[in-house]
């Protein structure tokens, strides 16, 4: 694979204020404009795919669901049900097209014009290869891979999918958030000058953990306990804080040419939390010098914080996801406060521009690209921190580490497995483990 050149990222990057790009132009894909109901098949049926098909269903646009897959069978009978019960005929899943295990997806794919892939995001690279493949229109859920070679797959569909003017839209929801999109078209308009250093965080508690059953193989345990475990979610500062990496690039106009940094697992150290650290924090070096500090932790009973503030030089920035987006100069002037009342929710918005696009025929959305770069910053800021070492974007683009299984089956192994008591190995920066990172 090529490597990625910091010039074709800055012209996608730059060209966008949440997601559109090439508005109007004509769509080469299964579904024809003036078909009367768009067919979509959710890809991943637990709690984050039972809500983007929520987000779809309310896009105002006349869709249906008709297909559903998933490794687990329950999870699939839990979607069907709470979406069939809110739905009802929107919801035309019949027996046959309910489909599960590990390669149910690309059976779903055939039977729709537009996929939502909401599996963990080890599986993101594979499943949008084949949407693309088949040529459907995809919406899929950060983050879009765990981990190199899984970039460059994206990377490589994203490609055909311009070819085929396939929309791609990716849920790093804020790129649809209006106080984002009108703060950062300020910023880079130039009402604070150049942006010199930032600071992003994603603070916070921690997630679920799910207990162990009795006669669980090592492969079913561990995608029950998805997000402990690195093929599958990348560790928390790729699966959740790429949101805000995704703003730091996004603001910069550019990806960083190095990331160094420390973590580990100070607080969540049990058995039950896989091989993931529970605290990450970062620099993010980009090539015109500036400096992104970055922090992420899941920490219980301690201050939580998820915003965004970057400093220029002319004055200074404040986002959030609350609604926030404030430009100050130099004095402490305020120079812009966004109003937040009645803007609309961002996980509804990516949707409902998505597959309004779609209905008319249009070719608006290639998300994969920044979807990937940032991804991709997540993912060396993992490595820098489990190996204790500076790592260059270039030469990181080169790694060959994959972190998937080599076989898909319930009685398969992962790469990951725990010792005699219970314990998975984690990383410890400066050691030469046998960790694939």
């Amino acid at each position: 694979m090529e490597n990625i050149e910091r010039r074709d990222f800055l012209k996608s990057s730059a060209a966008i204020a949440g997601g559109a790009i090439l508005a109007g132009a004509n769509v080469s894909s299964v579904f024809a404009a003036g078909k009367d109901t768009i067919k979509v098949a959710l890809i991943g049926c637990g709690g984050r795919g039972t809500g983007a098909a929520f987000d779809a269903l309310n896009s105002g646009v006349n869709i249906k669901i008709v297909a559903l897959a998933d490794a687990f069978k329950d999870n699939l009978d839990s979607a069907y049900k709470t979406l069939k019960e809110k739905w009802g005929d929107k919801i035309d899943v019949t027996e046959s097209r309910k489909y599960v295990g590990f390669d149910a997806y690309k059976a779903a794919i055939k039977d729709a014009d537009v996929v939502l892939l909401t599996t963990p995001p080890g599986f993101r690279p594979q499943h949008f290869e084949e949407a693309v493949n088949q040529g459907k229109h995809v919406f899929m859920e950060k983050a879009v891979a765990t981990d190199i070679p899984g970039v460059r797959r994206v990377l490589a569909a994203a490609k055909i999918a311009k070819q085929k003017k396939l929309n791609v839209v990716v849920g790093l929801q804020r790129r649809y958030q209006t106080n984002y999109r009108e703060t950062i078209k300020r910023i880079q308009d130039g009402a604070i000058g150049d942006v010199v250093a930032g600071q992003v965080y994603w603070n916070s508690g921690g997630v679920w953990v799910r207990p162990r059953k009795p006669g669980q193989t090592e492969m079913e345990y561990q995608m029950r306990n998805w997000y402990y475990f690195n093929w599958l979610c990348g560790d928390h500062i790729v699966e959740q804080h790429v949101h805000n990496i995704d703003i730091a690039n996004w603001v910069k106009g550019q990806v960083p040419i190095s990331i160094q940094g420390t973590g580990s697992r100070a607080h969540r150290v049990g058995k039950e939390y896989g091989e993931i650290y529970d605290n990450f924090a970062i620099e993010l070096t980009y090539a015109d010098g500036s400096v992104v500090y970055s922090q992420c932790r899941h920490f219980e009973g301690i201050a939580n914080r998820v915003d965004e503030q970057f400093q220029a030089t002319k004055g200074r920035a404040y986002l959030s996801a609350g609604g926030a987006g404030i430009l100050w100069d130099h004095k402490g002037n305020e120079l812009y406060r966004h109003n937040a009342k009645g803007n609309p929710n961002p996980y509804q918005q990516e949707h409902k521009e998505f597959f309004e696009a779609i209905s008319k025929g249009e070719y608006k959305f290639e998300n994969a690209e920044y979807g990937a770069h940032s991804t991709l910053t997540g993912i060396i800021g993992r490595i820098a921190c489990y190996t204790g070492k500076v790592i260059k974007w270039e030469e990181a683009m080169k790694s060959d580490i994959d972190l998937m299984p080599t076989t898909y089956a319930w009685d398969a192994m992962p790469k990951i497995v725990p010792n005699a008591d219970g314990f998975y190995p984690v990383a410890i920066p400066g050691q030469n483990t046998n960790l694939f990172i």
